[in-house]
């Protein structure tokens, strides 16, 4: 934990030196992670680092709203499912498998339409937060998501039960992005861009709003704050980060989407994200988007057997697990380091002050 520390600490003073140095280090150190992974495992892996990256823009884009702003959403996994399925349907070609709709446009075209779509579709799921808090907004913006993924199920022209099939890839030039390494390098990209920015919006002044209104709506507003405009704002910034995720989701290999990838599972998977990173804490929903992944992955097999009937308990698991970490553990992972860091920084500093002292003496 002291290395770790340490790490930080080195990671901050080249920050405040050259912004932009720790982050360019860290994009070069993930460069060789597909070569890496293909040559010591497989080629499964490289996929599940694809999904992780997806999974970090998904779990940043909740922090904001969630994290930054304090508003209490369930139903980002539905701006996912829009963002998908736009970029999907509009990028393929006319007269698809089993009527499915299609435009026929650039995937490089449909992404941002897709993302633009996403952000005013985030803009109706916040318009409740201006009258709605707590258990009570939870409630609506579970049933928009939730609405979502229905519509998605009973509309043959977006994929209905068969799903929408051989969604093209992206590709620059002659680079096409139809593998899982070359997928990679893409999503890689978003996720690093998607966590940079993450952090300049906390640290602008749209933030420091965000965390006004967190804290205390009514001393927010008293202090000059737009509440409404602000609490629309968050959910709109997160819904981007939601729809570049469910568009990029789209788009990667094999190139199929289903509206069973935006189930309530999915939804409770992203908060266990946010939760076991530290709601608020950016590298948290990070580290808590890996583990999670990972831990999904893992365990999407486990099952129990009941009168010779198997039962899925993976979402038991995860629940559970939700509801411990929220009584144990109230600040995730991210919390609890920042903590360490916070109560080493105060030994440095009273072991200088000491030792000033014994010096003058």
């Amino acid at each position: 934990m002291i290395f770790l520390s340490r790490i930080a600490d080195v990671i901050e003073a080249l920050a405040q030196r050259h912004r932009m140095l720790p982050w360019l280090i860290a994009y070069a150190l993930l460069l060789p992670l597909p070569f890496i992974l293909s040559a010591v495992f497989n080629d499964y892996l490289i996929d599940l680092a694809n999904r992780a990256c997806l999974f970090i823009l998904l779990a940043v884009g909740l922090n904001i709203v969630k994290g930054f702003c304090g508003q209490v959403t369930v139903g980002h996994i539905g701006l996912y499912a829009i963002g998908a399925v736009t970029s999907a349907v509009l990028s393929l070609e006319p007269g698809g498998f089993g009527g499915a709709l299609g435009f026929g446009l650039p995937v490089w075209v449909s992404i941002p339409i897709a993302v633009i779509v996403t952000a005013f579709a985030g803009l109706i799921v916040g318009l409740p937060s201006v009258r709605l808090e707590g258990a009570y907004l939870a409630l609506a913006t579970l049933g928009l998501g939730e609405s979502v993924r229905i519509f998605i199920a009973v509309t043959p022209a977006l994929g209905s039960s068969t799903g929408l099939m051989m969604i093209p890839a992206p590709s620059i030039g002659g680079y096409v992005f139809d593998s899982f390494i070359n997928y990679y390098y893409l999503v890689m990209t978003a996720a690093v861009v998607g966590i940079y920015f993450s952090f300049a919006i906390l640290r602008s002044a749209t933030g420091r709003a965000f965390q006004a209104i967190r804290e205390d709506t009514i001393a927010a507003s008293v202090n000059g704050i737009n509440v409404v405009k602000y609490k629309l704002l968050a959910f709109v910034l997160s819904a981007i980060y939601a729809g570049l995720a469910g568009a990029l989701f789209a788009h990667m290999p094999p190139g199929y989407l289903h509206h069973n990838n935006f189930t309530v599972i999915e939804m409770v998977t992203l908060l266990l994200m946010v939760v076991l990173g530290g709601i608020g804490n950016v590298w948290g929903g990070v580290i808590g988007a890996i583990v999670v992944t990972i831990a999904y992955d893992q365990t999407k097999d486990l099952v129990v057997y009941f009168m010779d009937r198997p039962i899925v308990i993976q979402p038991l698991v995860f629940g559970l697990s939700m509801v411990l970490l929220v009584l144990f553990m109230p600040r995730g992972i991210g919390g609890w380091f920042e903590g360490v860091q916070r109560n080493r920084r105060f030994i440095k500093k009273s072991e200088e002050k000491l030792g000033g002292a014994a010096r003058n003496s």
